[in-house]
């Protein structure tokens, strides 16, 4: 609208035809009265100028306007001319004033057909406000104001323009009589929509001359059923055009003259963007906490303050109105559940201002409807509901008006609004950062039960621990809140890829401990829960080899990435219920095995007895000590691992219903098998002799442990996948038993290069004869020498003596003196005279020997070097 104001309201009947288009006919008026009968009934009450094609702030893309969007231009735009949106319930209110104007104008004349088109081309009404004084026990009584005139410049026929401009100065003013106006809907059996009480009006009609105009008039509903149902067809987007028709008998005079009564009838249409889509709302605050109720019991409520965006020139205060809060059942098609009810406050409208909405909403109890599971479904409405508000997914919530008025508010308003059903779009909180920190302690790993049958839990490894997560609360949530129970299936992830999954469905006790909000930190919830037994699912066997490379050799921790859904039993107020896949993310840092890999182990045997012998293997029973440097512990139900020395396969090592602890672990049953012949042949028998020898020889010698298909035999794709690891451990040491011809002290005199199963030995010059004290490492076997290709040697070069023997003889456990062995002197070398020279003392001996041993059927033949041997020296 023009700011000039005495810019028509009203265009010309040709610019409103052209507007109109072709295929749009004009709003047409069903009925008229008698003397407005022989006007062209094709010309519009209300039309829009022609350059302006849409209404309201809603471009219509070139879409020709209809009649009803035509008629109401005027009350769409503001004071300034700028427009504000579409404004069709006004107008339902101001056709009552239109009716009266023109039954003034049109029909108050003795040219009533001339008059009339005068008075549709030249009027101009601009509303100024349009308020709600009060609500009554019927009603509400509205206040209209604005500023009438008559623009003759609007007129197109300039005889209409004169003639009209002429009556209407010399009748100056024109005045109605109080009169009742009802507004119909054709289109719905002709219900009636609502009535008013107008009250008389006097305006001026000369032209140019503007008159205030400010009223009172008195509303009234219809029919409810009826008016109900066109709120619901709109809701459910079921509305696609509506015509309503105003009536009205209205009493007519000029100065001294009565002019009769007039019937009066105007049709409007409304269709396409003429229609008023649901406003815009945002929520600013929400704030759930606990309330009791009269009854002693518990309750849920939740605070809410919105902002409503009023386009309209209303002004009113809305009384406090109570409502029904629905959510979706299991299937559209079934009725919505009740969750709560809601009342608002006195809510205050002001003309084209954002209105400032607070409600309550109270929930009493959680029906069983809303919390059993859904037919072939293992989730409940509440779920669903719940489900999508987590993960950010808008959802609806259903608004409906209820007959629980609060006792100030009038009974019709709640029959208007009763059973009618608003859906609100209720837009999702996603918790990103839901979870502060999430960690796992007293972490145990179980291997696969080896009888196991195959792709069952049992047949995975396992990890029991304590799961500590701390979770963030949202600001929202203001009452008590305890985790009972939680449940959940979490992916876990090394580096960004997948490593397997935790399942967890099985629900685990838990128990939870709220933290206060403290300056930058929101309010936390730390929930603590044991889980025993849960199967890890390896997905990724190179993965998962990659994880235990960084365990055994790293020295930093390793973390270990998880994405949970969790299932969590809360106990509020309500009772007890489920939130279900509330999204977790976290790392699980573990500590590598030690900083030197494996060694940190520090493996040891303790005990070694040879339990079955072939002529080529030893199967030996074996118990280990070892150091476990984490704070991990493990149970190992069955374990085969290879034994490699310098990538030659020399035999397998089993363990079964092994349990580490953190710490010293000791007598760990193990059983060793020795077979270098059998996967590696003659080659195999030659690295495994000389591994023999060196080890007895004192040298550092090393062990390959790798895994193969057979180590966890449920899960051979496993064991291959982790066959690049190459495990190098030093051979552990056996321990040998004390002399006990020795002292106490002297073992700190003891050569530390001195071989380890000869202690000392005796020379026998007389009789050219030696013996040795042997120290046997088997402390439940017996250990046969069968024969000695010996040289002694006197400062590691000189040879002494050399012995040559092939007479058997045992070494049974612990210290044991050799048969008296023949020597062959080297007579005349510098060795030689040093050991006659030590006649009667002692002489420190090297030696080296090839030596054939058996144990059971075993036999082997390896070499022996020793350094330091304490030699007694004897006639």
């Amino acid at each position: 609208m023009s700011d000039n104001p005495s810019a028509p309201l009203l265009a010309d009947e040709q610019r409103a035809e052209s507007s109109a288009g072709p295929e749009r006919p004009a709003s047409r008026r069903s009925k008229v009265s008698a003397r407005s009968r022989g006007s062209d009934e094709s010309t519009p009450l209300l039309s829009r100028d022609a350059d302006d094609d849409h209404y309201g702030d809603a471009a219509t893309n070139g879409v020709a306007a209809s009649p009803a969007t035509r008629s109401l231009h005027s009350l769409s735009d503001d004071a300034e001319g700028k427009p504000k949106g579409r404004r069709w319930p006004i107008a339902v209110a101001l056709s009552v004033l239109t009716l009266v104007i023109i039954a003034i104008l049109g029909l108050g004349f003795a040219m009533p057909a001339v008059i009339e088109e005068y008075a549709k081309q030249s009027m101009v009404f601009e509303p100024t406000d349009l308020s709600i004084n009060s609500f009554t026990s019927k009603g509400v009584q509205a206040r209209i104001r604005g500023e009438f005139m008559l623009d003759g410049s609007r007129v197109r026929r300039k005889p209409v323009r004169d003639l009209g401009r002429a009556g209407t100065w010399i009748a100056r003013q024109v005045e109605s009589k109080p009169s009742r106006v009802g507004v119909y809907l054709p289109e719905y059996g002709n219900i009636l929509l609502g009535t008013a009480q107008v009250p008389g009006i006097v305006v001026d009609i000369r032209d140019g001359h503007v008159t205030p105009v400010d009223f009172l008039a008195d509303l009234e509903p219809g029919d409810i059923d009826g008016i109900r149902q066109i709120a619901n067809d709109w809701l459910d987007g079921r509305l696609g055009q509506l015509r309503i028709e105003g009536k009205a008998e209205v009493g007519l005079k000029s100065g001294i003259f009565n002019l009769g009564t007039q019937s009066l009838a105007e049709s409007l249409l409304f269709e396409g963007h003429d229609l008023p889509t649901f406003p815009h709302y945002n929520i600013t605050k929400l704030n759930f906490h606990e309330v009791g109720l009269p009854d002693s019991q518990r309750a849920m409520a939740a605070d809410v303050a919105l902002t409503i965006a009023n386009d309209y020139p209303l002004t009113f205060t809305v009384p406090p109105l109570t409502f029904d809060i629905l959510v979706p059942n299991c299937v559209p098609e079934e009725p919505y559940l009740l969750l709560a009810d809601a009342t608002t406050s006195d809510i205050l409208i002001k003309a084209r201002s954002e209105v400032d909405v607070e409600v309550q909403g109270i929930v009493r109890e959680l029906p069983d409807t809303l919390t059993n599971a859904c037919p072939n479904s293992e989730t409940s409405p509440l779920d669903l509901l719940l489900g999508k508000y987590i993960h950010g997914v808008e959802t609806k919530v259903y608004v409906r008006g209820s007959d629980r008025s609060p006792p100030d508010t009038p009974q019709w308003i709640s029959d208007l609004i009763k059973n009618v059903v608003v859906p609100l779009p209720f837009p999702g909180h996603p918790f990103d950062d839901l979870m502060r920190d999430f960690s796992l302690a007293d972490v145990h790993f179980d291997l696969p039960n080896p009888f196991a049958t195959p792709n069952s839990p049992e047949s995975e490894p396992r990890v029991s621990a304590k799961i500590q997560a701390l979770v963030n609360l949202p600001k929202e949530m203001n009452f008590p809140i305890e985790v009972e129970r939680i449940r959940a299936d979490a992916d876990v992830y090394y580096h960004k890829k997948k490593l397997g999954f935790l399942d967890l469905h099985h629900w685990q006790k838990a128990n939870s401990t709220r933290s206060a909000a403290h300056k930058d930190e929101q309010a936390g919830l730390l929930v603590e829960s044991i889980i025993k037994d849960a199967p890890l699912n390896i997905t990724d066997d190179d993965v998962f080899a990659e994880v235990v490379q960084a365990l055994v050799w790293g020295d930093k921790d390793v973390l270990l990435g998880v994405k949970a859904n969790v299932d969590v039993e809360t106990n509020t107020a309500l009772g007890v219920f489920v939130v279900r896949k509330i999204p977790a993310e976290g790392r699980v840092p573990i500590k590598p095995l030690s900083g030197n890999g494996i060694d940190g182990f520090k493996p040891e045997v303790g005990s070694l007895e040879i339990a079955e012998t072939t002529p080529t293997t030893l199967l030996m029973d074996v118990l280990v000590n070892i150091t476990n440097p984490t704070n991990y512990s493990a149970t190992v139900p069955y374990i085969d691992i290879n034994i490699l020395n310098n990538g030659t396969l020399l035999g397998h090592a089993t363990a079964q219903n092994v349990s580490v602890i953190p710490g010293r672990n000791e007598n760990i049953a193990v059983k060793a098998l020795w077979d270098p012949v059998t996967p590696s042949g003659k080659h195999g028998l030659d690295v495994g002799r000389e591994l023999l020898s060196q080890y007895i020889s004192g040298y550092n010698t090393t062990l390959t442990l790798k895994t193969h298909n057979g180590t966890i035999p449920t899960q051979p794709r496993l064991g291959m996948a982790l066959s690049s690891l190459h495990v190098e451990i030093p051979t552990p040491k056996l321990k040998t038993p004390d002399n006990p011809n020795r002292l106490p002290g002297d073992e700190e005199d003891r050569d530390k290069d001195a071989p380890r199963f000869i202690d000392d030995a005796t020379m026998h010059l007389l009789t050219s004869t030696a013996t040795f004290t042997l120290l046997s490492p088997l402390p439940l076997s017996t250990l046969y020498i069968r024969t000695i290709n010996a040289t002694a040697f006197y400062n590691h070069t000189e040879p002494v003596g050399d012995i040559l023997y092939d007479i058997p003889f045992a070494i049974p456990p612990g210290a044991t003196t050799s048969p008296r062995l023949p020597v062959d002197w080297s007579l005349g070398s510098v060795g030689y005279a040093a050991v006659k020279a030590a006649l009667g003392g002692e002489l420190k001996l090297d030696a080296k020997a090839h030596v054939g041993i058996r144990v059971g059927y075993w036999e082997e033949t390896v070499w022996f070097t020793g350094k330091g041997i304490g030699a007694s020296i004897r006639l």
